[in-house]
């Protein structure tokens, strides 16, 4: 192959490549057009959200309108701030520009009393979603309320959230720390996987930013074509959204984008599952279907992965060992068959069980395969948890820590392997756990042959110095491809 013709081809394969951040990059600058709509945020602000606390609740809001296309005939802007009672801070009415209508947000105030939830669902029903404070009428114009709130509502807010969503308003119910999860799906519209979102402390809302900017964003449907999607291999267009999958041998991994082909290597993994008291046995329940739902992911056999379970709470108990049931129906009948022990938690005590016991050879684990400890606690450990949860790491076992209710931040993350924020769950409900089945990715890949890397390097240092050598008969753009080393591939005008 000639030398032009060689470069004619990296051409095309940058042309099929993903040009990174595009799109994302436009959105932030709010340059992505969005559907008209007319929202209003709801925020709580009682006196349980500290100062620090409802200066990031502003923050957050500024950052999702930075994204959206603000104007009179674009999408208008309203901002509900309630807590005994309820204040109209902003009105669809009263900003026309984004610089006007972030102002306006830095210089609200918190109230800080009660949480009348219910009433301000009501005030924004009846007053800020009214023509005379700018609500649109047209069908065409979309109503969606965002609902941020800490706390458990003074008031009855089923019925009234249920009569603004069926007057047409879309609601978001975003909650925060110790927030109710039930009364947040009493408020939320359907389905509610699309509109309750719950994160651990306010520190964190801003990694909500980019769902709501992508739910108004007119150009999310077409995602797939424009690059703004991030799927490792394939992308698939869905109505206003898009979902990653795998070519033929890969894996779709728990972030929904990247794909691996080594999720069929063998693994033990053994489950610890917090029995105490506090657990309460319809909860216990949840817990053991949450086990399943974790299995039915896994490739449970003889050769691939086998799975122990224990129970602790005062003290530890092996409900069975790894490598005993190795199909998932047989496995997955032990598990409901576990019965509930009650009593303390000693967590601690559980951890050193399990990398004095569980992953032993003598307990069916398999020397030179891969150990994962999943960790499931709803409170704070009456032990320490420090010296075994150490331990177990430098064992080599991969740790995830799963937390509900009272459970303690810092110990999950104590438990927890690195990258902590990868391996470390909680949700203040047991009936949420399904969320985290689906978020909880095991995946223990065999470290890449060194060799097929070199090759690749080798292979990328030569055509860099080809391209080198066009420097003067062409004209070079360059421009970075995705997923390919991050080799900067050129493409090439040539110069008459």
């Amino acid at each position: 192959m000639t030398l032009p013709g060689f470069v004619m081809l990296l051409c095309i394969l940058g042309a099929q490549a993903t040009m990174d951040l595009r799109n994302a990059a436009a959105m932030a600058a709010g340059l992505c057009n969005t559907k008209p709509t007319d929202v209003v945020f709801i925020i709580d602000s009682s006196r349980s959200v500290r100062p620090s606390e409802f200066e990031q609740v502003k923050v957050f809001l500024t950052k999702v309108i930075d994204g959206l296309n603000v104007g009179p005939d674009a999408t208008r802007v309203g901002v509900v701030n309630y807590a005994s009672r309820v204040k109209n801070e902003v009105s669809l009415k009263s900003h026309k520009t984004k610089a006007a209508l972030v102002k306006a947000v830095s210089k609200i105030e918190p109230l800080s009393t009660g949480t009348m939830t219910g009433l301000a669902i009501q005030f924004a029903m009846n007053v800020a979603f009214s023509e005379a404070e700018g609500a649109r009428k047209s069908p065409d114009i979309s109503k969606v309320a965002i609902i941020v709130t800490d706390g458990r509502p003074q008031d009855n807010i089923r019925d009234i959230a249920a009569r603004a969503r069926e007057a047409g308003i879309e609601i978001f119910a975003t909650g925060v720390g110790r927030v109710d999860m039930t009364t947040l799906r009493q408020m939320a519209s359907e389905p509610l996987e699309d509109h309750v979102d719950y994160v651990e402390s306010y520190s964190l809302i801003e990694k909500l930013t980019k769902k709501f900017q992508e739910a108004f964003c007119g150009c999310v449907g077409h995602l797939c074509a424009t690059g703004d999607h991030d799927c490792e291999h394939i992308c698939i267009s869905t109505p206003g959204s898009f979902k990653c999958a795998c070519r033929e041998g890969y894996t779709l991994q728990g972030d929904g984008r990247s794909c691996s082909a080594c999720s069929n290597a063998a693994i033990d993994v053994v489950f610890l599952i917090d029995g105490s008291k506090s657990v309460r046995p319809e909860n216990f329940e949840l817990v053991k279907k949450w086990i399943n739902l974790i299995i039915d992911k896994l490739d449970v056999s003889e050769t691939n992965t086998h799975v122990g379970l224990v129970q602790y709470s005062s003290t530890v108990k092996q409900e069975f060992p790894l490598g005993r049931y190795n199909n998932k129906k047989a496995l997955k009948e032990a598990v409901k068959k576990m019965d509930y022990m009650e009593r303390g938690t000693m967590t601690g005590q559980a951890i050193s069980f399990l990398v004095d016991n569980s992953f032993t050879p003598n307990q069916g684990a398999r020397p030179g395969v891969a150990k994962v400890g999943i960790v499931f606690t709803d409170g704070r450990s009456q032990d320490f948890i420090g010296d075994a949860a150490k331990k177990a790491k430098e064992n080599g076992f991969k740790m995830y820590a799963v937390g509900v209710g009272n459970a303690v931040e810092d110990e999950l993350k104590e438990i927890a392997s690195e990258p902590v924020t990868d391996h470390y769950f909680y949700t203040a409900d047991f009936k949420t756990m399904n969320q985290i089945a689906k978020k909880l990715q095991i995946n223990v890949c065999q470290e890449e042959d060194p060799c097929e890397c070199n090759s690749i390097v080798k292979f990328q240092k030569k055509v860099e110095e080809a391209l080198q050598a066009l420097t003067k008969k062409y004209i070079l753009s360059c421009v970075r491809v995705k997923n390919l080393l991050y080799t900067n591939f050129c493409f090439a005008q040539y110069q008459y």
